[in-house]
C-alpha cells in the first residue's frame, strides 16, 4: 500500500474534500497540518509549494485536490 501524506490546514475547504474522498476509498493518510505545525511548514516550504492541498503518494505529488491523479496513484 502507498504512503500517504495530505498537507492542509485548517481554513481550506479542498483539503477536507480531500481527506474525506481518501477515507471513503479506505485510504490510511498521515495528516500534517501546515497551520498549527511549524515543521510540516517548513518541509512544504522546501519543497517549493507555498498552498495545500499537497498530497504525496510515495514519491508522487498531488497538487491540490485532483479525483483522477488520486484515483490512478492509490
Amino acid at each position: 500500500m502507498a504512503k500517504v501524506v495530505v498537507y492542509s490546514s485548517n481554513t481550506c475547504p479542498h483539503c477536507v474534500s480531500a481527506k474525506d474522498y481518501l477515507k471513503e476509498k479506505g485510504v490510511e493518510f498521515e495528516e500534517k497540518n501546515v497551520s498549527t505545525d511549524m515543521e510540516a511548514r517548513k518541509e512544504l516550504m522546501g519543497m517549493g509549494y507555498m498552498g495545500v492541498p499537497i498530497i504525496m503518494v510515495d514519491d508522487e505529488v498531488v497538487e491540490g485536490f485532483n479525483r483522477a491523479k488520486l484515483d490512478e496513484l492509490v
